[in-house]
């Protein structure tokens, strides 16, 4: 089976779920998928063809699966209110959504932040979804992780910062154009959508949540009863392929899958593993 990518439009929906009114595009038929990007992007098609958006998969995925992807809260259309917005908020969001579509047991993809998202559902909510896939998302079930460090010297400027800074984005986009890229994606995103600056309040509250643990650890996998992907590429730089081993290990019913040569980024191989995992746990009963 051959994937192509595409970057076509799809239309924009709201739905109130768990106080705030959620904005989703879907698009395809079949057994429903929630796709969830990471935070700092959304469905906005501004993303385009955007190594760390689903986007351009859309359509590749809608002809398995009726798929529909929302905007995180915070990010893209989904206002949020204020307050901290937790891994444990993020995934209570999820499970509201599944119940004002009047979900039954949906798929579930997420990747980076989104997948550990879509994880901590299974966590939470075991019964909600019918199978999970953590695409380069679990690094923080390891409280030692190695990436949060990282992403605060990435954001902050220093291992030990506690916000993210302007300067320090700078810094960092003058250093690798895929960043670069994504910030330039953010600013005409975020901000279009949600006010001028915008942009750099996204990039604070994703800070925030993704530079410490989530509350959750590795031993908090075995309580998941859905059927989960772990999918990392060898040579991503936040999610080692050690870590992936740990979170295939502890879960109940469990699939790794290690793509060569990949990084932190959505491929069209990894399009294609998901595709191939979630229709074989689609055709096998529960």
């Amino acid at each position: 089976m051959t994937v192509e990518a595409s970057p076509a439009r799809h239309e924009g929906q709201y739905v109130s779920a768990n106080g705030i009114d959620v904005h989703f595009v879907e698009a395809g038929h079949g057994w429903p998928l929630l796709l969830l990007n990471n935070a700092m992007v959304s469905t906005n098609p501004v993303w385009g063809r955007h190594p760390f958006a689903y986007g351009s998969h859309m359509d590749a995925l809608a002809e398995h699966f009726r798929v529909i992807a929302p905007d995180t809260r915070g990010s893209g259309k989904t206002v949020h209110s204020g307050g901290p917005i937790t891994y444990t908020l993020l995934a209570d969001d999820v499970v509201a959504l599944i119940d004002a579509l009047d979900l039954e047991q949906p798929l579930i993809c997420g990747f980076s932040d989104g997948g550990q998202t879509a994880t901590i559902v299974g966590i939470r909510s075991p019964g909600s979804v019918r199978a999970i896939v953590n695409h380069a998302g679990y690094d923080l079930f390891n409280p030692q992780a190695p990436s949060i460090a990282m992403t605060r010297q990435m954001l902050g400027g220093s291992p030990d910062a506690t916000t993210a800074g302007s300067e320090a984005i700078a810094r960092i986009c003058e250093q690798s154009p895929e960043l670069r890229s994504m910030f330039e994606m953010m600013r005409l995103d975020h901000d279009s959508t949600q006010g001028p600056g915008h942009w750099e309040k996204v990039i604070a509250e994703t800070f925030e949540r993704i530079t410490q643990s989530p509350g959750y650890a590795f031993e908090d996998l075995r309580t998941v009863t859905a059927p989960t992907l772990v999918l990392v590429g060898n040579r991503d730089q936040f999610c080692s392929v050690e870590e992936g081993v740990t979170a295939y290990r502890a879960l109940q019913d469990g699939e790794l899958a290690v793509l060569p040569n990949t990084g932190h980024l959505i491929t069209l191989a990894a399009v294609q593993a998901t595709i191939e995992f979630l229709e074989r746990r689609v055709a096998s009963p529960r």
